[in-house]
């Protein structure tokens, strides 16, 4: 992945750009950044190549523009597409493994919620790092009971371990959406920005996470994953997995170095 992915003679439904260790991925469908067949298709070639890219360690997932996220699937495709895919289950399944991909190739994700983030608009971010929203605008919500259905790419799941059973029902039963302000207020985001400053704000924060220690990074997200599932005897195993991963890590040895002449640490630097 070099440079910026853009074709202005056909128009990628993703347009992905570097910054130095970061990977900016922009749903590039304004304004509504519908959740196609063709979405779903190339995000998963996108997310192959930012986890197979060792020079990318942090990632923003965002939209074009300023107005919505996304409003989640496009349902005029619902039909043909779960015929066209083998049914419902392989429909599904593809969905869920793009973010089952995000949660755990070890790289820290940050995504954008301004503007309608509806069903799937949802959904993906769940499958995020860290999530922040628009101060002002913002829509956020699983409104799929309002179609006399329910989520379908893991939104009650995440959405549950997220924020808590209470807070999860109250939003999927009501089909309710929520501000901002609200989602953090319940722990969905972790910070509220102008709309004009989120994309920036989150740069910045795939940035500070770039610039972490390479392998103390994945060894936490590993450890974490699925923490509510796991006892406390698996999580201490995970965490002393990671200890071992790092030790004598020349990341390990820069920290220390650094700690003792009382200045800032630089990792990631080339062997």
């Amino acid at each position: 992945m070099n440079g910026d992915d853009v074709n202005t003679d056909n128009p990628p439904l993703f347009v992905t750009k570097r910054d130095d260790a970061v990977a900016v991925i922009s749903i590039n469908d304004d304004p509504l950044n519908r959740m196609s067949l063709a979405y779903i298709d190339q995000l998963e070639g996108v997310v192959e190549d930012i986890a197979a890219d060792d020079d990318v360690r942090a990632f923003v997932i965002t939209s074009e523009g300023t107005t919505n996220f996304s409003v989640g699937m496009n349902l005029k495709e619902l039909g043909s597409g779960i015929a066209d895919r083998g049914g419902p289950d392989a429909f599904f399944d593809q969905r869920l493994r793009v973010i089952s991909r995000i949660e755990t190739m070890g790289k820290p994700s940050v995504a954008t919620l301004f503007g309608y983030c509806l069903g799937g608009g949802l959904e993906l971010p769940l499958g995020c790092t860290f999530r922040l929203a628009a101060t002002e605008g913002a829509q956020i919500g699983l409104p799929e009971m309002d179609l006399g259905s329910t989520p379908a790419w893991g939104g009650s799941a995440r959405l549950a371990k997220c924020v808590g059973r209470t807070h999860a029902l109250d939003m999927i039963l009501r089909a309710k959406k929520i501000t901002g302000p609200e989602a953090l207020a319940i722990g969905l985001v972790t910070e509220v920005w102008p709309v004009v400053e989120l994309k920036d704000r989150a740069i910045a924060l795939a940035a500070e996470l770039a610039g972490q220690p390479r392998l103390a990074v994945k060894a936490v997200l590993d450890s974490l994953h699925d923490s509510e599932d796991k006892t406390l005897d698996e999580l201490l195993a995970a965490e002393r997995a990671g200890v071992h991963l790092t030790t004598g890590t020349p990341d390990a040895a820069e920290g220390m170095l650094a700690f003792l002449e009382k200045r800032p640490p630089v990792f990631n630097r080339p062997e």
